[in-house]
């Protein structure tokens, strides 16, 4: 029996229970859980935005130590460190095949899998087929990424989300180059990512935008030149810092009708607008046919940072082992188990950045 934060149903507080994992497969591998970073997709499992099968062990973007191997795996053994892929392709789909792993269908709509019980024999499922917020998991072995030297044990679990969703969508989705500017309207873990990839890019003016003053330090820390609060008048304040002209990049964080026209309202006339932030199908954006031909911009969303985390997590690593990215930036709260539904609520309010469940010690 290990410990896991656990929602029974939506609009309920998640609970800390003790849940037996299913048996370990010839194809599975157990994971000791170091830390897992508290990200909007777990906050959108508790407040019904999306619905998995409940119950549900929350958590998704995490880290730890292989202790036990199926007698089929060959990717890890006992002792390797890894970060847990909870969006791991099925490498045959038409999109994979065709160089698209984050579009899997594999993996599409699969928001939770069976994964063990409760103690009076319910069965509980693993958000996003992984689970991470619990003090061990099972998973398929192609569900976990071998850990490249470099990232501590702990921040390396932001590798498995945030960093790979923010900087793959700035390197991957939107191919920022150096000297271009960029605009990130939400600075929560993914659009401070944001700040950071579009750091290493080179790009310039990096102007962040938050509802919050306190992200204004986070994001200089990340790389921002320029830090504006959130305003429905912007695009005005982004095209003085432009030469009159908008910025380059825009990439809106938070998933609302209002920040991705604040987004592209801001973007130059053929410049683009890279949708990260995840909203309610309830909810609609509207252009008129004019501005769509007059400004000539791209609008596109981000699935995943457009990365495969095989490929993606070793770079990340290596820009970490090199001193070109701290990940502890990111990290403004660590917490135990059961202060995952505080770190909830500092999420709705907007205070701090990456809140991380630490099981180190």
């Amino acid at each position: 029996m290990v410990a896991a934060v656990v929602a029974r149903a939506p609009g309920t507080e998640p609970e800390v229970f003790q849940v037996e994992l299913r048996a370990l497969g010839p194809q599975d591998v157990r994971v000791r859980i170091a830390a897992a970073g508290v990200c909007h997709s777990d906050l959108s499992m508790v407040n019904g935005t999306v619905v998995p099968q409940y119950p549900v062990v929350l958590g998704h973007e995490a880290s730890g130590t292989v202790t036990e191997v199926g007698a089929d795996v060959t990717l890890v053994r006992p002792g390797d460190r890894v970060v847990l892929n909870w969006a791991a392709p099925c490498r045959s789909c038409w999109f994979c095949l065709h160089g698209e792993p984050w579009l899997c269908s594999a993996v599409e709509n699969v928001l939770s899998v069976p994964f063990g019980h409760l103690p009076d024999g319910t069965v509980v499922n693993a958000s996003l087929g992984v689970g991470g917020f619990l003090e061990e998991t099972v998973v398929p072995q192609r569900s976990v990424v071998p850990l490249p030297d470099g990232p501590s044990l702990d921040v390396a679990a932001l590798l498995g989300c945030a960093v790979l969703t923010g900087m793959g969508a700035v390197r991957n989705t939107a191919g920022v180059r150096s000297g271009e500017s960029v605009l990130v309207v939400g600075l929560g873990g993914i659009g401070l990512s944001v700040i950071a990839g579009a750091s290493l890019a080179g790009a310039g003016p990096i102007i962040g935008v938050d509802v919050a003053p306190e992200k204004e330090k986070l994001a200089e820390s990340l790389g921002a030149t320029h830090f504006l609060p959130s305003d429905p008048k912007l695009s005005r304040q982004i095209r003085a810092l432009t030469g009159g002209r908008g910025v380059d990049h825009a990439f809106e964080c938070v998933g609302s009708p209002a920040t991705i026209r604040m987004g592209w309202g801001s973007v130059r006339r053929g410049g683009r607008c890279t949708v990260v932030g995840v909203g309610r199908r309830s909810e609609e954006v509207s252009f008129n046919l004019m501005e769509l031909f007059h400004f000539s911009r791209t609008l596109t969303s981000s699935i995943f940072g457009s990365c495969d985390p095989e490929r993606d997590i070793p770079i990340l690593a290596e820009h970490v082992r090199l001193g070109h990215l701290d990940l502890n930036k990111l990290v403004t709260h660590r917490i135990g188990l059961a202060d995952v539904p505080a770190a909830f609520e500092r999420m709705q309010a907007g205070h701090g950045a990456r809140s991380l469940v630490d099981l180190t010690a």
